[in-house]
């Protein structure tokens, strides 16, 4: 069956929802319709430009382009995780550390996808490999960032029983464990509950699209299973490491708690 087309009306109408709920933002005071509208432009845009650079990709598939593009996808993504924090890193420090998590996990996992698990040949070929990495980078970098934020901002507002523990001559990694053990679950819940809910709350995205698509509802389940298995290894491995990092850096070789590595609230 062949995937009907949706019109230029169709998405103006979706749209006009969306400016209603702004309205009603507005009228309720909660001050969320300018980001709301914001995000939509943002979306539309960014989701109409990735569309001819994808159209162009598809028909020019080489491991330059695709590289580049992917390359564009985790500078762009390391940015939005450093963005979202409250109290980030100074300095290139925290960018470096949200970028080099995501090459950790979502690339490694996403390498091994293409090459062993779907088996497409060649393993670049951009039809499999940026649908895939996007969603891993995507799920990842709300991981990394929702654990990132929670564990610098936790470490400040608990200074105090921190450095106590340090006094009491803990390791950094003993006096930090509860709050580094809070904030990988943090960063892990929201994939966790995904995966609870698939096929009996949500039928998830890729699933859905291959089934308009015209593809066996079995198939597409065979691949939403292994997406969100991907998806779930990407991000709890993207957490890990992210923590594991900007632990290292609270801390000193003394085993001496050090903040002044952290910028104000909403500072770099």
């Amino acid at each position: 069956m062949d995937v009907l087309s949706l019109s230029a009306l169709d998405l103006s109408l979706a749209a006009i929802l969306v400016v209603l709920l702004a309205i009603t933002s507005f009228r309720m005071g909660l001050g969320l319709e300018k980001r709301m509208v914001i995000s939509g432009v943002r979306m539309t845009v960014q989701l109409l430009l990735i569309g001819v650079v994808l159209k162009f990709l598809f028909a020019n598939a080489s491991f330059p382009l695709v590289l580049f593009l992917s390359s564009c996808m985790l500078l762009i993504a390391g940015y939005e995780v450093l963005a979202r924090q409250k109290r980030k890193l100074r300095g290139a420090t925290g960018y470096f550390i949200s970028t080099g998590s995501m090459v950790v996990s979502s690339f490694t996992v996403t390498f091994l996808a293409l090459t062993v698990m779907v088996g497409v040949d060649p393993w670049y070929t951009p039809q499999y490999a940026i649908p895939l990495l996007g969603m891993l980078l995507g799920n990842t970098m709300n991981g990394v960032s929702l654990a990132s934020d929670r564990l610098t901002t936790e470490m400040y507002n608990q200074r105090g029983m921190v450095e106590q523990r340090l006094l009491l001559g803990h390791t950094w990694q003993e006096a930090s464990g509860d709050i580094r053990r809070d904030c990988m679950r943090t960063g892990m819940i929201p994939t966790i509950n995904s995966m609870a809910a698939a096929g009996v709350v949500s039928l998830p995205g890729m699933m859905t699209g291959q089934i308009l698509g015209g593809s066996s509802p079995l198939d597409a389940v065979k691949y939403q299973i292994l997406i969100m298995f991907l998806i779930a290894a990407g991000t709890g491995f993207g957490v890990l490491t992210a923590i594991w990092l900007i632990s290292r850096r609270l801390f000193d070789d003394r085993q001496r708690l050090v903040l002044d590595c952290l910028g104000s609230p909403g500072k770099s």
